[in-house]
């Protein structure tokens, strides 16, 4: 089975839109024509020299990554660091580059989703959502069309709330209007006002849905002039955010915990704080660089916060309130690599993906 590039980066891009990446990252095609067909991937979670010839060998057209290979802009393209040759190695040998990093952090089954379902966490929430990324819209629809309306709308994506859906408010009215002499009125008479009654539709969306929800809702809408408004809502989304916060079954000992987390993640070396807990109940996870989610885990009443590239001075925010577990930056990531399988092979059951067995982590242990 072949695919578009463009068909792939589509279904990453439904399950973890590029809007939601921080502002430095560089998530996105990096190399490659969205346009080219391709018969497999090769998914990793770094992008290196021995990862590009994994991907010949296989004969996969385009590696899909977490982390980008470039961050910064080049100015020169001369072989004289990793991130260049690498880039210089993708082109000349046709392998397209794909990277989702913070986008895939942010979702709540993204990136810490998977990690928490290792983990067995239950009850599990985003520990910090995002502001901003919710949207409002009043659609003003004559009564007998209004159940096709919201239809098309939650159709759509729109009309969530939490663990709810077909959410909205309606308030029965009357709208008047004047058709002009151009005009195709569905109702009333050309050069008259008219009033009809209609009922006013409130539908929350999320902003990347934007013009799939306004499309739907004029599609569906009999009118020839459609009225609507859209507002910007302030309200945090939780379902984007940074880390998590779930619940273990059954409480376990902090010691019982470190070596269950050892296995999960095949890491035998940890650093530390202290138990503040007889038994770990509450936990915070920040997969990556996360030691900026402390006071967030503290706050939420976590026992323990697993992240990475915890510095020394930061161990000392723990403060007796929490346990601070720096399991490894590559370590809390690399189930990226069965998160980018679910997502393509949900939609493409019989496209070839293939791991990557090049171990790109840069840390080792003794």
């Amino acid at each position: 089975m072949q695919l578009t590039i463009k068909e792939i980066i589509q279904e990453l891009e439904a399950f973890a839109p590029l809007q939601y990446q921080e502002s430095y990252d560089n998530a996105g095609l990096i190399v490659g024509d969205k346009n080219c067909r391709v018969d497999s991937v090769l998914l990793a979670v770094d992008v290196t020299e021995a990862v590009i010839d994994e991907a010949v060998k296989l004969g996969a057209g385009m590696i899909i990554a977490h982390h980008p290979i470039i961050f910064k802009g080049l100015k020169k393209l001369t072989g004289s660091n990793y991130v260049e040759r690498t880039v210089i190695k993708a082109i000349k040998s046709d392998v397209a580059i794909y990277a989702a990093h913070t986008n895939m952090d942010a979702v709540s089954n993204g990136v810490n989703g998977i990690l928490a379902e290792k983990l067995g966490l239950e009850n599990v929430s985003v520990m910090s959502p995002r502001a901003g990324l919710l949207k409002k819209i009043h659609v003003f629809v004559p009564e007998d069309y209004a159940n096709a309306v919201r239809e098309a709308a939650f159709k759509a994506g729109a009309g969530h709330i939490g663990n709810y859906d077909n959410c909205s408010y309606n308030v029965n009215g009357k709208g008047s209007f004047r058709a002009g002499d151009d005009s195709n009125p569905f109702v009333g008479e050309k050069g008259q006002t008219h009033f009809e009654p209609e009922v006013k539709i409130e539908i929350v969306f999320p902003e990347v849905l934007q013009s799939a929800v306004i499309n739907a809702v004029i599609t569906a809408h009999p009118y020839e002039e459609v009225a609507y408004d859209v507002y910007s809502l302030d309200n945090p989304w939780d379902k984007v955010g940074i880390g998590l916060v779930g619940e273990l079954k059954t409480p376990v000992k902090p010691m019982d915990f470190m070596e269950s987390l050892s296995g999960i993640l095949k890491q035998p070396h940890f650093r530390y704080t202290k138990p503040v807990t007889d038994e770990i109940k509450q936990v915070a996870i920040c997969g990556g660089a996360g030691s900026f989610t402390i006071n967030q885990a503290k706050a939420k009443g976590a026992d323990v916060l697993i992240t990475a590239d915890v510095k020394y001075h930061e161990f000392f925010d723990a403060d007796s309130q929490i346990m601070i577990v720096d399991a490894g930056h590559y370590e809390t990531e690399q189930f990226t690599k069965e998160l980018f399988s679910n997502v393509i092979q949900k939609k493409f059951p019989n496209f070839a993906v293939r791991f990557s067995n090049v171990n790109t982590n840069p840390v080792n242990y003794y």
